[in-house]
């Protein structure tokens, strides 16, 4: 699949997205409306698979992720950049959300789990920070950033 096929994947989803505020609310609302049972995930799911598997996600490495940002902030994903993650039984570096964070959590084995939370959403609002934690196995994770804003700390 090329990528140009997944970006008008995350441009439909970011579409509903647009003017919501990244709150409760929203992670509620995409577990119900797009959560691991959905079709909207199995397909998120299985393109992230196979653009990992096909080189053209996650093409890069550090400290035991491989990770990669597949597009910049644009206004057909409604100002949103995407990244994807690829992480296994560790813990990123700590970062705060100046504009929130929307995280599309993809476990890759039975149980991983990102931030203690299972397949499916999870929202940060905005100003929330965490260090980012995959436990119980390797699991993928698409994180849809506001303007792309992120601050890593030191």
């Amino acid at each position: 699949m090329p990528s140009t096929q997944f970006r008008e994947q995350i441009a439909e989803l970011s579409a509903q997205l647009a003017g919501r505020s990244l709150d409760a609310s929203l992670d509620a609302w995409l577990n119900a409306e797009h959560g691991a049972t959905s079709t909207t995930y199995a397909a998120l799911k299985q393109s992230c698979e196979t653009g990992v598997s096909e080189g053209w996600l996650c093409d890069r490495e550090g400290g035991g992720i491989r990770y990669g940002r597949i597009f910049k902030p644009a206004p057909d994903l409604q100002g949103f950049s995407v990244d994807v993650v690829d992480m296994k039984d560790i813990a990123g570096p700590h970062h705060a959300h100046p504009n929130g964070e929307i995280d599309l959590i993809m476990p890759l084995d039975d149980g991983a789990r990102f931030d203690g939370r299972p397949a499916g959403w999870l929202v940060c609002p905005p100003g929330s920070a965490h260090r980012p934690t995959v436990t119980g196995g390797r699991a993928l994770v698409l994180y849809l950033l506001p303007e792309g804003s992120i601050t890593f700390t030191r």
